[in-house]
């Protein structure tokens, strides 16, 4: 099954570039394709509707990355142990897919999130999931590639979405 690791971001200039790295597989062990895509407009920031401005971004970069079985995004799929959906439940409701959510930071509702330890860090990841049990999710954040805190796939796919430079154009 290949997964893809999504991330966007929002040039001074405006629109956005939307970014995806394919691996092989949920550990992303081989990155197959990558992908970014620029949307010269966004909806703008809207606070408590996120999903609004990000989700367009996403699915753009979804319909050139190719049949994926995983998607995996820098941030939380619900905010809350009562399912208060996030950013990745918008994705997962759109697309049917499996999500799993990768935070750098606490949210301080978020209490269901599981933290994972990677590397050397003792700064811990939080991981949300849609579509898969949680327990899966911080298992395949766990042993995705690299020997870093956060996984490969998730700094490349960072490091693409600033690069400014779109591969594959969008309407």
């Amino acid at each position: 099954m290949k997964a893809g690791a999504f991330d966007v971001h929002y040039p001074a200039g405006g629109g956005a570039y939307a970014a995806v790295v394919v691996g092989d597989d949920e550990r992303f062990a081989a990155v197959v394709a990558e992908h970014v895509v620029f949307l010269p407009t966004v909806a703008a920031y809207q606070p408590g509707a996120f999903f609004r401005r990000e989700l367009p971004a996403l699915e753009a970069a979804l319909a050139v990355a190719g049949p994926l079985g995983l998607l995996v995004i820098d941030g939380y799929v619900d905010l809350d142990p009562n399912g208060r959906p996030g950013l990745g439940a918008h994705l997962h409701a759109a697309t049917g897919l499996p999500v799993i959510g990768v935070a750098k930071t606490a949210f301080r509702t978020a209490t269901h999130a599981r933290p994972v330890l990677r590397g050397s860090s003792a700064k811990p990841l939080y991981v949300t999931a849609g579509g898969l049990d949680l327990d899966e999710a911080a298992r395949a954040v766990t042993s995705m590639a690299g020997s870093y805190r956060l996984p490969d796939a998730l700094r490349r796919v960072d490091a693409l979405a600033r690069r400014e430079r779109a591969t594959v154009p969008s309407t």
